[in-house]
């Protein structure tokens, strides 16, 4: 069954989530990120994913001490948002975390990955595709790429990586449901470890995606946000079911 993620998205300081990763589309949900942590815990989380929106925008971490304070609650974190330097990789790993997600930095520099994974190892690295209409984007999704999802995801995979989560911009924070073809399409593609994420809004969306996964077993995980702070989807309803 699959591992589900709830995502605290970090920007000055607050737990915010954005509407298809626009800045003019945020909605706050807790001043103190660590109140929402808390609560995975309680619920029985595996694992938490972080995205620090700041670091995302501005290329090099922004949420460090932010970070230490989440790892220090017991749940494994996987944290992304301007890791563009190995030096950068090394802060959120040194900070706690305990797999450092790379985006843009893995277009503009792909010896980098090549860095980070001989230095930290493959289950410490994953690789954020991030797509609109197939398409990678960057620096906070506000460039699109000439670059297909399938290209890098075969590349990735030639490089040694394992995980990668792959985010359906279009359907991000919208609780529309998620894109299955897309996911479905990378998971066929490649040997890699696939995280899913965008669009999750309904116990619906995560039994599609859980039956998905039994046709694909590259798909290992969903990361859910907006879904989880409404309150359409409990984690605790999830974590309870046998392999959730």
């Amino acid at each position: 069954m699959l591992t589900l993620y709830p995502a605290i998205d970090l920007r000055g300081g607050r737990c915010v989530r954005l509407l298809r990763g626009e800045v003019d589309a945020e909605t706050v949900y807790y001043e103190d990120p660590l109140v929402p942590a808390r609560l995975w815990r309680e619920a029985g989380a595996r694992w938490i994913h972080v995205v620090d929106l700041d670091g995302a925008f501005t290329g090099q971490p922004a949420h460090t001490e932010t970070i230490a304070d989440l790892a220090a609650l017991g749940i494994p974190l996987q944290v992304g948002g301007g890791l563009r330097s190995e030096a950068a990789v090394a802060t959120v790993l040194e900070a706690g975390a305990r797999r450092a997600v790379l985006g843009t930095s893995v277009l503009e520099d792909f010896s980098l990955l090549e860095r980070a994974l001989a230095r930290f190892g493959p289950d410490r690295i994953a690789v954020g595709l991030d797509a609109r209409e197939g398409r990678l984007a960057t620096r906070g999704w506000v460039e699109t790429t000439e670059t297909t999802t399938l290209e890098m995801a075969h590349r990735l995979e030639e490089a040694g990586v394992r995980t990668v989560i792959h985010t359906d911009i279009a359907t991000d924070g919208t609780l529309a449901g998620p894109n299955l073809e897309r996911q479905a399409e990378l998971a066929s593609a490649t040997s890699l470890h696939l995280i899913a994420s965008g669009g999750v809004g309904q116990p619906a969306d995560l039994e599609a995606l859980d039956q998905l996964a039994t046709e694909q077993p590259g798909l290992e995980g969903v990361i859910v946000g907006r879904a989880l702070y409404e309150g359409t989807i409990r984690l605790a309803d999830w974590t309870r079911t046998p392999g959730g």
